[in-house]
Formats: C-alpha cells, structure tokens, sequence
C-alpha cells in the first residue's frame, strides 16, 4: 500500500500537467467566445492530444497502480486518437464537434472512474478521482442530450467543464505530491 502511495505522489507533476492544460484551455474558451470552430477545434484537438500523452506518460510511470494503469494507458490512446481526429477534419461542424466532445468527456470519465474503483479496492480511498470521472460523465450526457444551439453557447459550456475538470486534477496532484513528502519524511525520520 505505502510503495503505490510513493508511486503515485512521485509522478504528482503529470496530474498537475493535464490540470494546468485543462483550466488553460477552459479559460481560453470562456475568455474569447467567440472564437471560430476552426480555433475551437484545433484547441480541442491540442488539449486531447497533451492530456493522452501525459494520461500515458503517467500510466507507463507508475502513477496508476495495477489493472488501473491498463485503463488509463487506454484513455490516453482514446484521447489522442480523438485529438488526431479534431486536426484531421478541422471543418467539421458545430454538431459534429460537440459530439466528438461528449464522446471523449463520457469515455474518460468512465475510464476514470474505472481507475478510481480498481484504486478504491486497493485501499487507496481518493474520492477527487472519482468525482473528476463523475463529472466527465455527466457533462457528456449533458451535450448529447441537450446540445447546444450556438458556439457561444458551446464554448462556454465546455470552458466550464474544462476549468472544473482541471481543478479537480490540480487537486489530485497537490494531494499526490503531499502523498510523496509525508512519505519522504516518514522514511528520513525512520532512517535517524
């Protein structure tokens, strides 16, 4: 238990990384929104791209444990995948768009609430992952149900999800990094 506690607060910076993107690209999106789907997309497609590679980056690491660490290797390929997509057919439309969006926001979220149950089960109890994952879901269905009649609309919307969805990363990686130097200190004080 302790070993996959050093593990994940060791590579807290990936956390922070997709946090940091995340509320970037949410703050963007509500900042300018009026921006073209042209921009839109390319920054999507950025966003989904950086996010994947570090999903990988931090799967490969060692910051998931177990069978977790399988699932978000699968995310980060999904995700990329989906950022490749977004830069392939840049003049999709508005629709196309926010369903290419809701896709990626249900299949990462569930994802990682896969990841955040398979941590639970290991007795790792960090509620924010989950919730991250919750929120993706949800914010998924929500534009496949109701999706938006405008960009403006469409924009907004996804700022939000973006800024909250970053600020529960940041969370998790501050809780992670914190993780690391209880552990660092406990095994210094151990080693006097």
């Amino acid at each position: 238990m302790q070993e996959v506690r050093d593990e994940v607060g060791s590579h807290w910076w990936v956390l922070a990384v997709r946090g940091v993107c995340a509320v970037l690209f949410g703050v963007l999106a509500i900042v300018w929104p009026l921006i073209t789907l042209l921009v839109l997309v390319i920054l999507f497609g950025a966003y989904a791209i950086v996010s994947g590679v570090f999903m990988i980056i931090g799967a490969v690491r060692g910051a998931h444990s177990g069978g977790s660490r399988n699932w978000m290797i699968i995310a980060g390929v999904l995700a990329i995948v989906a950022g490749i997509i977004a830069w392939i057919w840049p003049g999709i439309t508005a629709f196309a768009l926010l369903t290419l969006i809701a896709a990626y926001a249900v299949v990462i979220g569930i994802f990682e609430i896969i990841a955040a149950v398979k941590r639970r089960l290991a007795g790792d109890a960090d509620w924010m992952y989950l919730l991250s994952g919750v929120v993706s879901v949800i914010f998924g269905i929500l534009l496949f149900v109701w999706p938006a009649p405008g960009a403006l609309a469409l924009t907004w919307l996804i700022g939000v999800f973006a800024i909250v969805y970053g600020a529960s990363l940041l969370y998790l990686a501050f809780r992670a990094r914190s993780m690391e130097q209880r552990g660092t200190t406990g095994s210094t004080a151990h080693a006097v």
